[in-house]
């Protein structure tokens, strides 16, 4: 599959496996992480190879899920670093479609895309923080149809000028435009997890699939399942990764991912491509942030 959008083809339209970085990238979770840090180590990523930065959705702070994603609001979060940076690509890990309005999405990331430079590519998701559904007057039970209509009312804006579209969100009569357009026709758009959709949804209506970590082997069955049903649609997964100071050092499971020596990792990642992934989101946890994208990038990326 092909895309114009200059961000999805930097993650996705090459023979080799690329690498992104999640905020925040100094691993503070539950505070406000400073942002002087932050956009330190972003531009940092970028000089070392990362080829995408990724940030989350949160838009409230539960402590019993235990993390407030990078904190500061998605879009003008992006819209900054895009500021402060050059050609790394910028995706969203993901924006949650049923607790924000479309003709709000469709408008905000088209800014942040066209701010850019085309550089945005969105991870999107039905959401899994259980009390802010009712925070946004949302039943939890209806979250798999709102998705649903809100991805496509998206799309229709961003391709439609005065488009008439009506779901449980509201209506368009064919008065209005949403504005700015995209830098594209549209941008590119990948259900996160399982979105309370089918996968012969996400296939035929996802530019791609943005997944968990998995087990290796539930991995691989997931990655032929579905080249069975997107062909070769990319499929983006995020791990989080603890490098050991000893570099043979074996794995140890941590949530979501592992902590290891870089040996291991390098053959972890090189399982990985040949099972067909296309892009990695790494959620870095060492202390020395900086360090360790370093050394990330100079004995892994460089060598997978």
């Amino acid at each position: 599959m092909s895309h114009e959008n200059a961000g999805y083809q930097r993650l996705f339209e090459t023979e080799e496996m690329t690498f992104g970085a999640s905020f925040p990238l100094t691993g503070t979770n539950r505070s406000t992480p400073d942002r002087h840090d932050e956009l330190h180590l972003a531009k940092h990523a970028e000089a070392v190879g990362f080829d995408g930065l990724w940030a989350r959705d949160v838009p409230t702070y539960w402590p019993k899920f235990g993390d407030a994603g990078q904190t500061f609001d998605t879009w003008p979060w992006l819209s900054h670093v895009a500021a402060h940076t050059d050609e790394i690509a910028l995706g969203t890990a993901s924006i949650v479609l049923t607790l924000r309005h479309p003709i709000h999405v469709a408008k905000s990331a088209a800014t942040v895309d066209q701010l850019s430079d085309g550089r945005l590519v969105l991870g999107v998701a039905s959401g899994d923080r259980d009390p802010e559904f009712p925070a946004f007057g949302l039943e939890k039970a209806e979250r798999g149809e709102a998705f649903r209509e809100r991805f496509e009312a998206i799309r229709t804006m961003w391709r439609e000028d005065a488009p008439s579209l009506e779901g449980e969100w509201g209506s368009l009569t064919g008065e209005l435009s949403v504005v700015p357009e995209p830098t594209t026709e549209t941008i590119p758009m990948l259900p996160t997890g399982n979105a309370r959709q089918s996968r012969e949804w996400i296939a035929e209506h996802g530019d791609g699939w943005l997944f968990y970590h998995l087990p290796e082997r539930t991995l691989a069955d997931y990655l032929f399942d579905w080249r069975e049903k997107a062909g070769d649609k990319p499929y983006a997964m995020a791990v989080r990764v603890e490098l050991a100071e000893d570099p043979t050092a074996q794995p140890e499971q941590l949530h979501l991912g592992y902590r290891a020596g870089v040996e291991w990792f390098q053959d972890y990642f090189r399982q990985l491509a040949d099972y067909g992934v296309d892009h990695v989101i790494v959620g870095i946890g060492n202390d020395d942030s900086e360090a360790a994208l370093s050394r990330f990038a100079d004995e892994i990326i460089d060598a997978v």
